[in-house]
């Protein structure tokens, strides 16, 4: 097959059955077709067939490979982005999971449209990520990335914090709340939405800041052009540690008096999707929103 892919990496959700089904399918089919597949270690050795030399490291696959196919759900999906998207490797989803926003391909029936996107009939995106570092004195201590979102938040439930909010060093608001959610475009059908913020379009080089149930009635979301670098200044009152959490899966060690810095990093995910997809066909079908009425 002419293809623009000619190393595929695979990735699985790890310990799960109906991720290792695809999975196997996918490596036979893969190989079929005369690819050379690659897979994710952690995953790989419950396939059969797989030459331990196929077997490889996150890092090692976002280096080798030309499209990585990851198979779970949407926490799987953003796993792997934050890794691959220092990588110039494209990344499409088969979906193991619930809601399955980033993951486009259905596990019963992904040959032909997973034909289609190898034969170079794809639509692709770039979604950006946010670059976290939380400071301490001045010093950088800690640091990360995110594709949905980053959570300001106490470490027990139901605690409220106070805090400043900059942009561009420019003062925009102090709060006390259970927290704020500053989030990407990507992660604005995800936590944002929950907490009452809007949704953004893909394209949109914006990101959002939701409070998250803050002690006035006059505090709203706020969508801010991606730009721009969000400074949050903790309040020396604060009396308990606070957190920073990437995308749910990461999260960084806040004390009071530190400062958290937000902002757009350097590197993009590249998304790839059939050539049938809909953004707006998928918040339809996720989100239960109404058919046409004629």
């Amino acid at each position: 097959m002419e293809s623009p892919f000619k190393t595929i990496g695979l990735i699985g959700k790890a310990n799960h059955d109906g991720a290792a089904a695809t999975l196997q399918r996918l490596y036979t089919f893969l190989n079929a077709l005369g690819f050379n597949v690659i897979v994710e270690q952690r995953t790989g050795h419950q396939l059969a067939g797989v030459p331990k030399e196929k077997l490889v490291k996150l890092i090692e696959l976002g280096e080798q490979a030309d499209l990585a196919i990851v198979v779970g759900g949407d926490g799987n999906m953003l796993g792997a982005a934050r890794v691959l998207a220092r990588f110039d490797v494209a990344v499409i989803g088969v979906n193991r999971g619930n809601l399955g926003f980033l993951t486009d391909l259905n596990p019963q029936e992904f040959e032909p449209s997973l034909e289609q996107v190898l034969s170079g009939q794809y639509i692709e995106e770039k979604r950006f990520l946010l670059e976290v570092e939380v400071y301490r004195h001045g010093e950088l201590k800690s640091a990360n990335s995110a594709v949905n979102e980053a959570v300001l938040h106490a470490d027990k439930v139901a605690h409220m914090i106070e805090f400043e909010a900059f942009i561009n060093n420019d003062f925009v608001f102090s709060q006390r709340s259970d927290g704020l959610i500053v989030s990407t475009p990507t992660g604005s059908t995800a936590y944002s939405l929950s907490g009452g913020g809007p949704i953004l379009t893909p394209e949109l080089n914006a990101m959002s800041l939701v409070p998250m149930f803050p002690h006035t009635l006059s505090s709203r979301p706020l969508v801010v052009d991606a730009d721009n670098e969000v400074r949050l200044k903790l309040s020396l009152e604060n009396t308990d540690s606070l957190q920073v959490s990437c995308d749910s899966h990461v999260v960084l060690a806040v004390l009071p008096g530190d400062e958290v810095v937000i902002k757009k990093a350097d590197k993009k995910l590249r998304l790839i999707h059939p050539k049938d997809y809909s953004y707006y066909h998928v918040l339809r079908t996720k989100l239960n929103w109404g058919s046409r009425l004629y």
